[in-house]
């Protein structure tokens, strides 16, 4: 008869560890990590870099620390592959206070908390699947965890480290949560852009002809706004907040409207970016167009070839067959592949609810998908 594949062993002891990795999630969504708050965000660094020395056997390197990023290296085994690379984020979108009404708790299979899903589960999956590769001594590529903590805010520090990370890499693998338990293959490229328009204020009672009304103006871009999105080919521009005004009786010489675009081409993104810069009210107004471009695409011919490897990687492991997904939000991934890098995402948790009041994580899943990751860290390790 032949051996059984080592990877069935290992999946069935990542089974029975599911406990400690509720646990550790527990630790790690017990310790609030708000985007904006540079205390939390290194109590929380502190915290990553604590349980991950004790599974990894080494402590991290801190390559950051405005906002907090941290590193490993992680030597390969038995094996000459580029190094692959796996993409963590600690950063929440929950601000400072949410545990007070909403604490960590599991009923049944369900754990949840802000940022379980969204994805602090994805990084205790990441360490425990690491930790369990090392005790199998399995064939393995050189490993780099890069843990973040911008990047719900856009990365505008994490980005740099996070292409740096990828140089040279033969894969990069995102923690980031499943869709439905599906990986994603593909993600829309994200615009954050902000008009600001001046006008002429006036007394709003006395003289309202004399003002040119920046408000006024504001909904008139706003509904051209609607012409400048696609949906047959999935492009949304989306207006999200705005500002106006000083006085309820003065005509408002200010005003500003955020826009979020989402498009799942580079072409597409630029025509959009061109479009908002050449918007014009017809009051007189004037518009400054801040921002732009924030993440290109992740197309799916950069996940191609992993996903099909990671169908492999789960049938090792006896997991069942795996579905693909193609996803509007971005991630830190959208950087990876636009270098050229093979990326696959959505590798992290199985559950629902990203930045929704009652996001969670399927415990049962969580060991799970550790094996598969580090199923697939084995498979890689064949890439030369």
């Amino acid at each position: 008869m032949p051996a059984p594949d080592p990877l069935v062993d290992l999946t069935a002891r990542l089974a029975a560890q599911q406990h400690d990795m509720v646990a550790m999630l527990d630790a790690l969504v017990s310790s609030e990590s708000p985007s904006d708050d540079p205390a939390l965000l290194d109590r929380t660094a502190d915290l990553v870099a604590d349980l991950g020395e004790r599974l990894l056997g080494r402590p991290a390197e801190r390559v950051a620390s405005d906002p907090p990023a941290l590193r490993w290296d992680l030597p390969g085994v038995r094996s000459d592959a580029a190094p692959v690379v796996l993409l963590n984020h600690l950063d929440t979108v929950w601000p400072a206070g949410t545990l007070a009404r909403w604490p960590f708790s599991v009923t049944d299979d369900r754990a949840t908390g802000p940022g379980a899903f969204d994805m602090k589960a994805g990084i205790v999956q990441a360490l425990f699947a690491l930790a369990a590769l090392a005790a199998a001594d399995l064939p393995r590529p050189p490993v780099v965890v890069l843990v973040t903590a911008d990047e719900e805010i856009g990365s505008p520090a994490g980005r740099a480290l996070v292409e740096a990370a990828a140089e040279g890499a033969g894969a990069v693998l995102v923690l980031e949560a499943s869709a439905d338990g599906a990986l994603k293959v593909e993600r829309k490229g994200v615009g954050n852009y902000w008009l600001h328009l001046t006008g002429r204020a006036a007394h709003a009672g006395l003289e309202p002809e004399k003002g040119v009304n920046a408000l006024v103006a504001a909904a008139e871009l706003v509904l051209a706004l609607d012409g400048i999105a696609d949906a047959a080919v999935g492009t949304t521009v989306t207006p999200t907040l705005s500002t106006a005004g000083s006085a309820q009786n003065t005509v408002p010489a200010s005003a500003s409207i955020a826009v979020d675009v989402r498009a799942a081409t580079v072409a597409e993104q630029e025509r959009v970016d061109d479009a908002l810069r050449a918007l014009l009210p017809s009051n007189g107004a004037t518009v400054e167009v801040a921002g732009g471009i924030n993440r290109p695409p992740l197309e799916e011919r950069a996940a191609a070839d992993l996903f099909a490897l990671a169908q492999q990687a789960a049938s090792r492991c006896g997991l069942p067959a795996l579905t693909s997904a193609r996803v509007g939000g971005g991630s830190d991934g959208n950087f990876t592949a636009a270098l050229g890098v093979p990326t696959l995402d959505g590798l992290g948790a199985v559950g629902a609810g990203a930045h929704a009041e009652g996001e969670y994580v399927v415990t049962t899943a969580m060991p799970q998908r550790a094996a598969l990751l580090a199923a697939l860290i084995v498979e890689l390790s064949r890439r030369t």
